[in-house]
């Protein structure tokens, strides 16, 4: 599919499927959508009426266009209150009308919607966003050929001139949420720590970063024990991995971005109890994922930062060898942890992967983890959580997750919470009371890093829906691929 941006006009484009974009108490066949009316014989009223077409968002409509007529189907799309309407509207009114089109198996679209904020280049980056993402169908475990094998061949932004470059900066984060999504919806008799492994080598390979895989044994040597001590009871060894993307000349700024990599978390000897959502567990990766996909978008955008991709990737799996309720590990900073729930080990790979990332001498640290049901609870399943040690950090990050349309909220490290954490045996517990769980897990993973800004991402919620929402199908999202990006790249 080839999207491409155009001066050409509702009134001047000829081809298959037009759709414009009409605001609550726009839906008025008046001015150029009156002259577009007659250049399709009256069909827009038709439609209007027929439907009861109001421009509420979400209230798409489409018909065919009779005669010999230079357009065969005309879309209406709503795109709700005016002043309401922001650059996260077009990218989800993109990904709608793609759907649509491909519905009546349109093969050229063009689409009509505002400018944003009086930028094209931010307007057409979103549409072809909202579009791809909209579009990308997980068939790769499938036996079956796609029933409707006809595809959208062109897209054309109608009224934003020539948008090559901010086109071509979405198909490439496209392609990195693509892989988060790719990774964290193979079942983990596909992605294991082996292959995360072996995909790291292979962007390394690609793009040309810098790789620096540790094996069991290295990690023993930096005393990794909290991390090890996770991964005991899988038969597939643990890989902790290390990818560097640096830029030519001196970076601007070093940064970390620290991802959860649980291929499949059971449970541990904790397990996970049907009807818990253990078959989903192979999920619990999707920080890792994240991590990739913006390792790929930010290897193709080549900005001038340093950035090092982390995570220390095992399952969480039951066996002789698997760690016991009440163990004490030893962190590779030295802190000691009672293990009080097996099922609370993701904050224990990251504690080590975050003692390693802050010995890179970054300017930065940001970790994204599944990591708390708690989170959902605060939060639902749209919104990630953000913890941060450092309030410029912070505003940087909710900032690109605005820009990226994906919802970030910050919470509190309410410190005095960490009392619940503390054991008597050990310097802490991995897991706190019920209450304020999300913000105890955050304290935790604040006990491992020392001087540099760190920030937190919970992303339990929307790494994962179980039905279509917003440009995502069912599935792996991809969340939060397209923030990560912005904060680096702006």
């Amino acid at each position: 599919m080839k999207v491409q941006a155009t001066d050409k006009t509702t009134l001047t484009w000829n081809g298959d499927t037009l759709a414009v974009g009409l605001f609550v108490g726009g839906v008025t066949v008046t001015g150029e959508l009156a002259e577009l009316d007659k250049k399709l014989a009256g069909t827009i009223k038709e439609l209007i009426a027929e439907t009861d077409f109001d421009g509420k968002f979400g209230n798409n409509v489409i018909t065919r266009v009779g005669g010999d007529c230079p357009v065969r189907k005309i879309m209406l799309v709503g795109l709700g209150d005016a002043d309401e309407f922001k650059l996260d509207s077009v990218r989800l009114a993109g990904g709608a009308i793609a759907r649509l089109a491909k519905s009546q198996r349109s093969q050229n679209l063009a689409i009509s919607l505002p400018i944003v904020n009086n930028n094209p280049s931010l307007t057409a980056q979103a549409i072809t966003e909202g579009i791809t993402i909209a579009l990308y169908e997980d068939r790769r475990f499938k036996s079956e050929e796609e029933s409707t094998p006809l595809k959208l061949e062109t897209v054309e932004l109608l009224e934003l001139g020539e948008q090559q470059e901010a086109i071509t900066k979405a198909e490439k984060i496209c392609e990195g949420v693509i892989l988060a999504k790719q990774l964290v919806d193979a079942p983990a008799n596909n992605v294991d720590s082996v292959t995360l492994a072996t995909l790291a080598q292979e962007l390394a390979s690609e793009y040309g970063l810098e790789i620096e895989i540790l094996e069991k044994e290295d990690c023993e040597k930096m005393g990794m024990g909290a991390y090890l001590g996770v991964a005991k009871a899988s038969d597939v060894p643990p890989k902790f991995i290390h990818l560097t993307y640096k830029p030519q000349g001196t970076p601007r700024r070093k940064v970390a971005i620290v991802g959860k990599g649980i291929t499949f978390d059971s449970g541990g000897l904790n397990l996970k109890p049907s009807g818990s959502g253990i078959e989903t567990m192979k999920m619990d990766m999707g920080g890792a994922g994240a991590t990739f996909g913006a390792a790929k978008a930010i290897a193709e955008l080549k900005p001038d930062v340093e950035v090092h991709f982390i995570s220390a990737a095992t399952e969480n799996m039951i066996s002789g060898h698997a760690m016991h309720p009440g163990d004490i590990l030893t962190a590779s900073n030295g802190k000691t942890i009672e293990v009080n729930n097996t099922d609370a080990e993701g904050r224990l790979t990251l504690a080590d992967a975050l003692v390693f990332a802050e010995k890179l001498g970054v300017d930065a640290i940001v970790d994204l983890a599944t990591l708390t049901g708690a989170c959902v609870i605060a939060l639902g399943d749209d919104i990630g959580g953000l913890w941060s040690s450092d309030d410029l950090l912070a505003d940087q990050l909710k900032n690109a997750a605005d820009l990226a349309g994906e919802k970030m909220w910050q919470m509190p490290l309410e410190d005095k919470y960490f009392e619940g954490l503390k054991s008597q045996i050990a310097d802490m517990k991995n897991v706190g009371p019920r209450q304020a769980g999300s913000i105890t897990a955050a304290l935790f993973l604040k006990q491992f890093v020392n001087e540099t800004p760190w920030a937190h991402l919970d992303i339990a919620g929307p790494a994962w829906i179980d039905k279509e929402s917003g440009i995502n199908n069912a599935g792996a999202t991809g969340f939060p691929v397209r923030t990560l990006v912005n904060w680096v790249c702006n």
